[in-house]
């Protein structure tokens, strides 16, 4: 089993990853399943567990993903346009990220826009 064959919107971003990096993801994640599924029935490990992901996923985010984000106001909406197609950005609906796209289309002319490049 591979990460998309439980979450489509996962199979558009499967791409941006190499056969290999894929391949370690894929067992990572079984291993996590597998895990979830010895802790069946008991709550307050399963809590453990989805804090340590939260916070893993925070760490991710607020680093080498922040850090990676494009400068170029272009790139970052073409980046924000493929996140939208592709089920969005975790925690944050899609409505909300169509919203967020729509601001950055409407930057005024007569305005520096703050992600400007």
């Amino acid at each position: 089993m591979t990460s998309s064959d439980n979450n489509p919107a996962v199979m558009a971003s499967d791409a941006a990853l190499s056969p290999e990096q894929q391949q370690r993801l894929d067992g990572l994640l079984s291993g996590l399943n597998t895990l979830s599924e010895e802790l069946a029935g008991q709550p307050e490990a399963l809590l453990t567990l989805l804090r340590q992901l939260e916070h893993l996923h925070r760490s991710i985010q607020d680093g080498a993903f922040r850090g990676s984000l494009p400068a170029d106001r272009n790139r970052l909406f073409s980046l924000l346009q493929e996140m939208e197609k592709s089920g969005g950005w975790p925690y944050i609906p899609r409505l909300q990220l169509r919203t967020f796209m729509d601001l950055l289309q409407q930057g005024r002319p007569d305005q520096e826009h703050p992600l400007a490049a």
